[in-house]
This record gives C-alpha cells, structure tokens and sequence, in this order.
C-alpha cells in the first residue's frame, strides 16, 4: 500500500496523517488503540475522565499498542499540570489541547519530548500558539461536531495555513479519501476526524446510537447555543428542540441539576469545580449563565453516548453524519481513505503530464 508522508507523518512517527479527535465519553483506550494500529493517531479524552480514570486509560491503551498515541487536555482544568507530569512520565507522544495552554506548560511538555497540538478555531490563535512553541494545530471548521465556529473549513483551512508555517491538521466535514486529498492539496498535513471514527467497530457508543447517526440526512444536525451556552453542533433530537424553545431559566435549572450528577460521578469536590468555572469564564470570555450551562455538556452527551438514551442525551455529531453510511473497522476506514486519496492524488497528477509535441 502506497504510504504518504507529511509534515504530520514525520512529526509523530505514525503511518498515515490520519487524526482520531479525542471526543467526550468516545474515545477511551478500545478507539484509540484501534486508530494507532491502524496508523493514525488516536487521541484519548481526558476532560470527562478523572485522574485515576486517565492514568487507567494510558495504561490500557499501553497495553494494546506501542504506537504513537495523544491526550486531549483541558488547558483550563486546575489539575492541568498534573495531568501533563502525567503525560511526560508515561511517555505519552502527543498532547492535544482543546484551548490554548499556558506557554510554559507547552515548554515543559517539549522539553519532555511531548509533542504538543492545540485545537484553535481562527488564524490568529494559530499564531499565538505557533508564537509560544506549539508543534502543530489542528483547525477545526464549521462543518465539525461539538463545539464550532461560524467559518467553513474550505476559508478557514486557508487562512491558517497563510498564517503559520507549522504543519496544520484540517478538521470538519472529513470523512473520505477525497477529502484527505483535498486537505493535502490546501496544503494541510492531514485531516482530523470525529464523527467518522465514533461510526466504527470500535467505537464504544451503543449500536442502536450509532443506527441513529446513520439513518440521518445532511439537515438532521444543528447548532445549538442552548446545550451549554457556547455553539455546539449536535443532531437535531427531540430534546435539542425542547432545549431550543426553552426559556433561560430553565436551562439554568437543568444546568444546575446536572453539574450535581456530575459532581457525584467524578467525586470532584464543589470548590474545584468553581474553580474550574472561574478559569473558563476567563479562558472563554463567559458570562456566568453561560458558565452555569455549560455543566450540561458532561450529563447530556454521557446520557446519549454511554447510557444510549437518545430522549434524554445530546449527540454531538459533524454535519458528515448525512453523508455516512455504514460501521468499518479503524483499519477498514484508515486503508481505504488513503488508498481513495492515493488514486486521487495520482489523478490529479495525470492532468499534468506533458503533451506529446505534434509533428
């Protein structure tokens, strides 16, 4: 099988620029180690995880792959530097970033050997973090599940590459070999992919969850700002439309409720996670009713994506989730993806071949 090398390839060690996003209550150790047999670099979620659980899931996925792997941090999260002495002593290859560590914590983590990759939703956080040592970044169009931007990935791919001269991981609305190429032609050094990797065998969520992702058409996802107060693209459910037509207060009732299931469910104590409302409302530029909602995401994604109830959770879903058909394993999805950009790629090339001279 033809192989092609990046400036991501190269800057990881692992076979294919291929991305598993470390998505919330999805990618534990069974995903990720299946992403990096197959090549690419699956990345483990640590945000819904506490600390015993983290260390458990580096030491599991350890277990089923001595390939290159990554965690995903909260920049924001008051045990940060734990989690990052936990990474360098576990030698962990990559630490992702959903917001932008703190500059020392980023020379701290390199000077360990630890590869260090922030998500970042515009060209002049690509800078920033480019500034402070960041090895690559990985930006996220509007098209992405979760939490998005307002820009199509086709603009905002562009404007960072212009911005950076470090390798950039395009994300949003990836799915295919036409689309790896596609990146590749931008100028990207890979695609980073969420929803594409949660529909495999591999993936943990429940098969009747999974079964609704595929029935759904290119329409059937919204961008919500009632979830947790931030846009939040999910499938459009029942509850999303009930939680749409809401009033604020509501809301902030249903936030409350579930920052005290999530309390209980991770033993963490109330002053940290005041704490850690303190730092978002920072980081974020948040209002406190929107720091309040945001203690839904937690509850109502775990609701859909572990306990399988669709009535009462949220699915965050990219828009591709029209488009994507069936439940390959990792391998299935990473060989073919690559062999579709590969021919792609070739026939592309083939329109630049040289015209015969005429005689």
């Amino acid at each position: 099988m033809t192989v092609l090398r990046t400036p991501l390839t190269e800057l990881v060690g692992i076979e294919h620029p291929i991305v598993q996003t470390g998505m919330g209550w999805v990618a534990g150790p069974s995903l990720v180690s299946a992403t990096a047999e197959a090549g690419g670099l699956g990345i483990l979620a640590s945000a819904t995880m506490t600390f015993a659980e983290l260390e458990a899931a580096i030491a599991k996925t350890k277990a089923h792959t001595d390939k290159p792997f990554g965690v995903n941090i909260r920049a924001d999260a008051m045990d940060a530097p734990e989690r990052i002495d936990l990474l360098i002593r576990e030698k962990v290859a990559v630490a992702s970033f959903a917001l932008a560590p703190k500059q020392e914590l980023i020379a701290k983590l390199k000077d360990a050997g630890v590869v260090v990759i922030p998500s970042i939703g515009a060209a002049k956080h690509a800078v920033k973090v480019a500034s402070w040592g960041a090895d690559a970044v990985i930006v996220q169009g509007g098209e992405g599940g979760g939490h998005t931007g307002p820009v199509a990935t086709t603009l905002l791919l562009p404007s960072v590459l212009d911005a950076v001269d470090i390798p950039v991981v395009a994300a949003g609305g990836f799915f295919d070999g036409r689309g790896l190429a596609a990146a590749l032609a931008y100028g990207a050094a890979g695609v980073a992919m969420g929803t594409r990797f949660l529909l495999t065998k591999e993936s943990t969520v429940p098969d009747a969850v999974k079964q609704e992702y595929l029935k759904r058409q290119l329409q059937d996802t919204v961008v919500s700002l009632k979830v947790d107060g931030m846009p939040h693209r999910v499938l459009n459910t029942e509850l999303v439309d009930r939680l749409e037509h809401s009033g604020r207060w509501r809301g902030l009732v249903a936030a409350v409720s579930n920052a005290t299931k999530f309390k209980g469910m991770t033993g963490m104590k109330w002053s940290t996670m005041v704490r850690d409302g303190l730092a978002m409302r920072k980081a974020k530029d948040l209002s406190w009713s929107q720091v309040v909602m945001a203690a839904n995401t937690p509850m109502l994604l775990r609701a859909g994506l572990v306990e399988g109830n669709t009535q009462a959770g949220v699915l965050a879903a990219g828009q591709v989730t029209g488009i994507i058909d069936d439940l390959p394993t990792c391998k299935e999805l990473i060989d073919r993806i690559v062999a579709d950009a590969v021919a792609r790629i070739d026939t592309i090339a083939a329109l630049t071949a040289a015209t015969p001279n005429e005689s």
